[in-house]
């Protein structure tokens, strides 16, 4: 249930009349480990399974190549879902201590973060790079963009999807917010054992930290934006050997990496 018609009133200088309008859906999804509330995602609901896997390798909590056992305890109408994932404690990751005990909203992936320390990440710095000239990057804006059915109904969705070097489009999800849908497309390819083809993600949005932070625990080389980057995405794209170009739009780019 990505969208759901509701009644308001459109007004054109003094005149109004009643319209049902199209909106994208924000709920609550509860993620729990081994029966135990880890944290709340709001997201559009839909792919959670992908949603989830994404999410929890980008946090360090599970990341064996085998899938995960997710089963729906409790769904509602609006939404509103409660999953329980089992993973065996020996295969739990790091990040499963460093626990969230706030809400994770739809338009930041970190602020369910304790502390600063929370947010580094660390490793090897990339070294493959994908080459790919600002014609190529319409191409392949057209392609992600043929399958943002829900923005295009609702205006309010954000897209990301995955290319492998040959420049195909390996994954592609809608979601309200931005980093959700760079779980699910990480997630998808994680549970067809695909991740390794990535080479390129590209994101309708702008690109902030965690996002730059998802792309290189994935060991994605290059993040592609419709919109701008922020400094701190700049700094760590650096740090981490990611090329990062913003402002794709018809065979205009911004190469900040």
């Amino acid at each position: 249930m990505p969208t759901f018609n509701y009644e308001t009133f459109k007004v054109k200088g003094t005149t109004a009349k009643k319209v049902l309008d199209t909106l994208v859906v924000e709920a609550a999804l509860q993620i729990n480990i081994n029966n135990e509330a880890y944290t709340v995602v709001m997201r559009t609901p839909g792919d959670d399974n992908a949603l989830i896997r994404g999410l929890l390798y980008a946090e360090d909590i599970y990341k064996k190549p085998e899938n995960i056992d997710v089963k729906v305890i409790e769904t509602q109408e609006n939404g509103f879902c409660i999953i329980n994932a089992t993973i065996s404690k020996e295969k739990l990751g790091k990040g499963y201590l460093n626990k969230r005990t706030l809400l994770s909203v739809s338009s930041c992936g970190i602020c369910g973060k304790q502390k600063i320390d929370d947010i580094k990440v660390t490793g090897d710095k990339l070294i493959k790079e994908v080459s790919v000239t600002p014609h190529q990057l319409e191409k392949l804006l057209l392609q992600m963009q043929k399958h943002q059915d829900v923005f295009d109904r609702t205006g309010g969705s954000h897209a990301a999807a995955i290319f492998n070097n040959k420049h195909e489009m390996i994954a592609v999800h809608e979601d309200i917010g931005r980093h959700n849908a760079v779980d699910k497309v990480i997630g998808s390819l994680l549970d067809q054992d695909k991740l390794k083809e990535a080479s390129l993600l590209m994101v309708s949005g702008r690109v902030s930290y965690e996002i730059i932070s998802k792309a290189f625990i994935a060991h994605i080389p290059t993040v592609v934006s419709v919109s701008a980057s922020s400094s701190l995405a700049v700094d760590f794209a650096k740090e981490f050997g990611i090329k990062l170009i913003g402002f794709c739009r018809g065979d205009n780019a911004t190469y900040y990496t």
